[in-house]
């Protein structure tokens, strides 16, 4: 039987390779600037700081066995955090993008990282795609605010046990996301917590 270090074996931080370092500067230059240079919302990157990137990859490379999924590709700066833990802990991310443009930028960004031997990138709406997965072991989600309900109630029956869900954004955009942290925190599929890192974690472990 394979033990610890065959499954948990890889470092993620310390010797990122240099073309995720490169793209991940990349993004973060032109993430910078969309918030002040006037370009409109939905063509923004709108990705995560450092920071939750760093959490994201440390909880999703501790989560239990299963597909790494991610809601909401923007131009794949997450996934790259993401695909560090999934090398790490030999797995896959799968990533779901429904605009366009986005995905085009996605997929620049992991062919300039060199990461498309742990990602697979799908275009469309995550609820089609994840009603054949099951056995989730970590998701991701960061889609548009509105849709955060259907998408909780769409994962958590996915998740494994002991499967993890982090929702982005629900301390920046309390005004929208407190009913599904309340909902979360009340529901007995799951235990909940608030993360107060990046623009506020939701992270929920199914039990």
């Amino acid at each position: 039987m394979a033990g610890p270090s065959s499954r948990y074996g890889g470092a993620m931080f310390h010797d990122i390779p240099a073309p995720v370092a490169a793209r991940m500067a990349e993004l973060e230059r032109r993430d910078a600037a969309d918030r002040t240079d006037g370009t409109p919302l939905l063509e923004r990157l709108r990705q995560i700081p450092p920071e939750t990137g760093r959490f994201l990859a440390i909880v999703a490379a501790t989560a239990p066995d299963g597909p790494i999924v991610e809601i909401g590709t923007s131009a794949g700066y997450s996934t790259l955090w993401l695909a560090l833990a999934a090398r790490a802990t030999r797995r896959r991310v799968t990533t779901f993008e429904i605009l366009p443009a986005k995905v085009a930028l996605a997929r620049e960004t992991f062919t300039a990282a060199e990461v498309t031997d742990v990602v697979d990138l799908v275009a469309g709406d995550a609820r089609d795609g994840l009603e054949t997965m099951t056995g989730i072991g970590c998701c991701f989600l960061d889609a548009e605010k509105d849709d955060y309900g259907d998408l909780y109630e769409t994962i958590v029956p996915r998740l494994a046990p002991g499967g993890l869900l982090i929702a982005d954004n629900v301390v920046s955009h309390a005004d929208t996301l407190q009913p599904l942290v309340d909902r979360a925190m009340a529901d007995r599929r799951v235990d909940a917590v608030v993360v107060p890192i990046g623009k506020g974690e939701l992270v929920c472990r199914r039990i």
